[in-house]
């Protein structure tokens, strides 16, 4: 059966890996003033983050309209038998839905949506090993089970570097916002019911990032082969400093790196680091 994989900008993987895998692409928007920029397509990450400084207004973002999913899924079927869209959370976007709803309106062809419940690098765990099987010739409900089975294994934390970006966002009152910026708190984040919620507060980013090490060290022990991804806000440097910081502690683990791109950088503000794991695909 011939599969096609789909899944949205956000899970930021890159093109060639994209187009090496089959892996068919609908990108989110980001609303600056009154332009509204395509995720990849129409803005890069680098030109986002450097808008973003000098804007007067916080950037917004928007879900790709039902219209392209049923044009995507209408141009998929001349070619395959089925889809296995992978989406970011619908805890903190509608695009799951929207392709949900979207399939019901292509006739004759079968299409299956799967709710990462996360996003960015963590949710490219799911659509690679998604594509490994549909490059196997597996069938969407043999890739939809895999992906079910997968869950408990997907983790990721996000440490947030400018408070101030968050109040902005209607994330964090004004006063929580003072606080923490006097006393240099580093909110860690993780995703929970699909949710973006608070997991601890730490004084500094070094103590943050050594306590997401510290949680990933907690399955690391128990011997079974992992991978992660360092993911970064427009920080590539420090990025890579600790992920050679990382190698060294856990010499057997497939570490990476990626990024926050426009939209979820919208959210988090330059600057957050992020690492996501899960069990090593076959």
């Amino acid at each position: 059966m011939k599969t096609a994989i789909v899944t949205d900008s956000t899970s930021y993987l890159p093109k060639e890996l994209r187009d090496q895998l089959n892996i068919h692409m609908i990108p989110l928007s980001v609303v600056m003033g009154q332009e509204t920029y395509r995720e990849e397509l129409d803005i890069t990450t680098e030109e986002f983050y450097e808008a973003v400084r000098t804007a007067e207004k916080l950037p917004t973002t928007s879900q790709p309209p039902i219209g392209e999913f049923v044009k995507l899924y209408e141009q998929l079927a001349k070619d395959y038998d089925a889809v296995v869209g992978v989406y970011l959370s619908s805890g903190i976007s509608g695009t799951y839905q929207t392709s949900v709803a979207a399939a019901d309106l292509v006739e004759g062809f079968t299409v299956r949506s799967f709710d990462s419940e996360i996003s960015s690098a963590p949710q490219a765990f799911y659509v690679l090993r998604a594509a490994e099987l549909a490059n196997e010739g597996k069938g969407p409900d043999e890739i939809m089970a895999e992906l079910e089975a997968m869950r408990p294994y997907v983790k990721a934390y996000f440490v947030v570097d400018d408070l101030n970006h968050l109040k902005r966002g209607g994330r964090l009152s004004g006063t929580q916002a003072l606080i923490g910026g006097l006393l240099q708190v580093k909110p860690l984040l993780n995703f929970v019911d699909k949710k973006v919620a608070p997991f601890e507060k730490i004084r500094t980013s070094k103590k943050a990032l050594k306590r997401v090490a510290d949680l990933f060290a907690e399955d690391y022990e128990k011997g079974e082969p992992l991978e992660a991804v360092v993911i970064h806000a427009n920080r590539e440097q420090e990025a890579r400093q600790w992920m050679v910081e990382l190698k060294e502690r856990f010499p057997d683990a497939k570490l990476g790196i990626s990024q926050f791109g426009p939209v979820i950088g919208t959210h988090l503000g330059e600057g957050a680091f992020g690492f996501g794991w899960s069990k090593q695909r076959d």
